[in-house]
């Protein structure tokens, strides 16, 4: 039995669906009735014919002298066995009888493959999988990302089991598909009596109400984190400076934690893992001015420690307190540590000696920096949010301003992320409760989206790794879960190759701006060198300043 079939059109051409067109009905032909042919013709009501497109098939049955055969639908050969083989001898007629059966499993084994074999042949023809779909959707241009109204929705809500809330001060997704978070409950305010609970909680997407599994620290947790490689492993930073390690196959009690004497003097803001063989090392940073190295395996001692002394002196009491700690695998010997004091220090851990260690110093914001994230796309351009601005910064200028930034907002700035599929989205929590999605490669000046997500302020944020849904946790413990649309969270033709073009042309414009402002210092310098000396008076100074200062306030009032 062949099966065999010829195609003369294009495999993609071939099978294609009809298309069809919505419009209204029309007459084509309209032919009146004429009464005086009604004498040709017989009346008959009601009017039936029967229609069979199918071949009929029939039922052959034919007796041998030794066996019964019946076959549906084929002409079977008159008179039994064949001439050649003699019904008597049984060892022809066995070896007959299983080449018909052999050739009858084979014909109904091709069968059935051909059935499926034309059913995939017919799909591959109706769809081209090389054509090019969404051409149309890539080539979006600004004015067509201004038409597009991008949207989000809250679709869950953990709330804080206890009766004296928390701050859910930190959020970390589960690796495997992120199918559950992780929520750090901790009270940052100063000297709180209150008898506040120490539990931190993981809660599972599908059961918003009952915690997944109860975290039982020995102080409350100001940081979480899950570890990449080793799922059931985490790492969590204490508000009194202990590092905490649990393996959650075994339940909520902690497999080991550091020692009060050699921890962390202060809360610990920042606890990142590290890439190695073993999965076990981890990193933690806290505002006692100590970056400190760990292994799980054992924790009786740091393994490694740095001092944020700026001054390159190492001396612990000049050191700035770390608020925030950044740590990717695509830069495997850098990190980043934001502090109290408004700085951004660029550390590289493979410094022979500890001053050499911190690499590189940037005078960021006016308040203590709350968090400083890298790009997933390009990892030498970071963000950084502190008191009304989030700004970007990259490695590759020194000791230089930010080479974007956002507008001044009336509230605080309290955290930051980068969108994880998009390379120029990011966003940012508010002090008033609203979160701001920015695309700085559509709009700098205002939000691509801002919504109300609480009455209280915004603390904690981290996106999925598909960057469709977002987790936002507020003072009072709250964890909203935010859907936004597809436009925010799916890559876009050439972006990443736009958002390329963007920093590096900001990058040059800051370059070259600061090459400016050194010439134009070093003029400066020069031109009162050349003239005498000249006292100012104190008072007219003052008289001044306060003028400038007062005229600002009435502009501002003016504005609002």
């Amino acid at each position: 039995m062949e099966i065999k079939y010829e195609y003369v059109r294009k495999r993609s051409d071939f099978g294609r669906p009809c298309s069809f067109s919505d419009f209204l009905a029309e007459v084509t032909v309209d032919i009146p009735p004429d009464p005086s042919l009604a004498q040709d013709f017989i009346p008959q009501d009601p009017v039936d014919f029967a229609v069979q497109e199918g071949p009929v098939m029939a039922l052959h049955e034919v007796n041998t002298e030794r066996a019964e055969v019946s076959i549906r639908g084929v002409n079977h050969v008159e008179g039994g066995w064949p001439k050649h083989i003699d019904p008597k001898n049984s060892e022809l007629t066995s070896r007959y009888r299983e080449e018909v059966e052999r050739e009858e499993a084979y014909t109904r084994t091709v069968q059935g493959l051909g059935s499926l074999v034309e059913h995939y042949i017919r799909q591959n023809n109706t769809i081209d999988i090389y054509e090019e779909y969404f051409e149309e959707e890539d080539e979006v241009d600004e004015e067509d990302e201004e038409e597009e109204h991008p949207s989000a929705k809250i679709i869950n809500v953990f709330r804080d089991p206890n009766t004296i809330r928390r701050m859910a001060t930190h959020l970390s997704w589960h690796p495997d598909g992120n199918t559950a978070v992780a929520v750090a409950y901790c009270s940052l305010d100063f000297q709180d009596s209150r008898d506040i609970n120490f539990d931190s909680y993981i809660w599972d997407l599908e059961k918003p109400y009952t915690p997944e599994l109860t975290l039982k620290p020995s102080s409350p947790l100001v940081t979480l984190e899950y570890n990449s490689k080793d799922w059931y492993h985490m790492v969590g930073g204490c508000y009194n400076g202990q590092i905490v390690y649990w393996d959650t196959r075994k339940g909520g009690l902690p497999m080991e934690m550091t020692p009060v004497e050699f921890s962390h003097r202060d809360p610990v803001y920042g606890a990142c893992w590290l890439p190695s063989r073993t999965g076990t090392e981890c990193l933690s940073g806290s505002t006692d001015g100590q970056v400190l190295w760990w292994d799980i395996r054992k924790l009786s001692q740091p393994s490694e420690k740095l001092i944020l002394d700026i001054t390159r002196e190492d001396q612990l009491s000049k050191a700035l307190g770390a608020t925030s700690l950044e740590f990717v695998p695509a830069m495997p010997t850098k990190f980043l540590v934001g502090t109290e004091q408004g700085i951004i220090i660029s550390c590289n851990r493979d410094a022979k000696t500890p001053p050499e260690k911190i690499a590189n110093i940037f005078r960021s914001h006016i308040g203590a920096v709350y968090t400083v994230t890298r790009n997933p796309f390009f990892p030498k351009v970071f963000l950084s949010v502190g008191d009304w601005t989030a700004r970007i910064w990259t490695e590759e200028l020194m000791d230089s301003s930010s080479i974007m930034e956002t507008k001044y907002h009336t509230a605080y700035l309290l955290d930051v992320c980068w969108s994880p599929v998009k390379p120029a989205v990011f966003f940012t929590t508010r002090s008033d409760g609203i979160l701001d999605i920015w695309d700085f490669l559509y709009h700098q000046k205002e939000p691509s989206l801002s919504l109300k997500v609480s009455n209280d302020p915004l603390l904690s944020l981290r996106p999925q790794d598909n960057g469709q849904i977002i987790g936002c946790g507020t003072r009072m413990g709250n964890v909203s879960l935010l859907q936004i649309s597809p436009g925010l969270c799916t890559l876009r033709k050439n972006e990443k190759t736009l958002t390329s073009t963007m920093f590096e042309r900001e990058a040059r414009r800051e370059k070259v701006l600061q090459e400016k402002y050194r010439e134009r210092q070093l003029r400066e310098q020069e031109r009162l060198r050349a003239q005498p000396e000249e006292k100012e008076d104190p008072q007219e100074v003052f008289k001044q300043a306060k003028e400038d200062f007062f005229s600002n306030i009435k502009a501002e009032q003016r504005r609002r």
